[in-house]
């Protein structure tokens, strides 16, 4: 159920409302808006009388809500979700007229590594740095990240180049070490429902992007962004990153049309990742250029120093020639839609 108060409803009014909810053993959510504040209802077994909460004063209506994701339904929420990453003076706002451009390679593979692709995403006008520390591979043989020293390295590429970083954490155990270091915490494909992980990573005061799983559902996968809210934390970031399919001539085949569709149903900002949707590394272009059409809130790309020695997925990494050319393009097609890779006057650039 969603409370809605009246555009004059006080503060008083609003923690009452809470208090209620609260006495009778459920949770309750404040969801500020333009004009009103709604307070969301959850942990409820079933359907509560509206007359409960509608005779509080500074309550306009109360409503059931029809979709079994609540807090990230637009039912519950009209309007966008702009997330903060990072310091308000110098951080990115993802959801709004920039757009989220996320590129690095896939894993932190030694300092210098790292530190080359950082100075190549930065000077593309990227303002966010993706590595892996921790890496849940398919084989147990293949190389499965450097762990803490990919995190310090990753602290310091942002002390040198200003970038915020997005790093991957793969069970609740290894949760605080990651929160130290990232600005963004990453749920990948294969935890999308790794429960115990969402709840813990819904308790974090760290923004989450989350990754679609490999054969999720759409609403599969709002339901796993659910999870994080009902735990407190309403700074989720999709991410559609391709699903399997029959197709032989990509890695995944990318759902762009998700991107429309979880507009319509969610107030979460949604980005794309090309560079696993497509696992080719020509294909990764286009498939930007087309992600950033269909109106996606940015892009999470790989980018590699030496995508030919990487490590892991150099096959889809670009080289960081390649980078500054997806960045002149997605530039162009975001102008035409009213958005920007960079922020708008006003917002100084980390």
């Amino acid at each position: 159920m969603l409370v809605v108060m009246k555009p004059q409803a006080t503060e008083e009014d609003i923690r009452r409302v809470a208090a209620k909810i609260e006495a009778m053993g459920f949770r309750a959510h404040l969801i500020p808006g333009a004009q009103r504040t709604a307070v969301g209802i959850t942990g409820n077994p079933g359907p509560l009388d509206p007359a409960e909460f509608e005779s509080l004063p500074g309550v306009a209506e109360a409503i059931r809500v029809s979709k079994p994701y609540k807090l990230v339904s637009r039912e519950v929420k009209p309007e966008n979700s702009v997330i903060q990453v990072g310091p308000a003076e110098a951080g990115v706002r993802i959801g709004g007229p920039e757009l989220g451009i996320i590129a690095g390679p896939c894993a932190v593979e030694s300092r210098e590594q790292l530190l080359l692709a950082a100075e190549a995403v930065k000077k593309a006008g990227a303002r966010l740095l993706r590595g892996g520390a921790f890496k849940p591979r398919t084989s147990p043989y293949s190389f499965q990240g450097l762990g803490r020293p990919a995190l310090e390295a990753l602290a310091e590429a942002r002390r040198q180049f200003g970038l915020m970083i997005v790093t991957e954490t793969i069970d609740p155990e290894n949760c605080d070490l990651v929160e130290e270091y990232a600005d963004v915490l990453q749920v990948g494909a294969r935890n999308m429902q790794n429960f115990s992980l969402l709840k813990r990573v819904g308790r974090s005061p760290k923004p989450v992007l989350l990754k679609r799983g490999l054969s999720a559902t759409l609403e599969e996968f709002l339901m796993a962004a659910e999870y994080v809210l009902s735990e407190g934390n309403y700074n989720v970031i999709l991410c559609e990153r391709g699903v399997r399919t029959f197709s032989d001539h990509s890695r995944n085949t990318l759902d762009l049309s998700l991107v429309p569709a979880v507009k319509s149903l969610s107030h979460l900002p949604i980005l794309v990742d090309p560079s696993h949707g497509t696992g080719r590394r020509d294909k990764v272009i286009p498939m930007a250029r087309a992600a950033v059409a269909a109106g996606a809130d940015g892009l999470i790309v790989e980018v590699h120093p030496d995508p030919d020695r990487a490590l892991s997925d150099g096959y889809q990494s670009l080289f960081p020639s390649q980078f500054q050319e997806l960045m002149n393009q997605v530039t162009a097609i975001a102008a035409v839609l009213g958005r920007s890779t960079q922020p708008r006057s006003g917002m100084a650039p980390s």
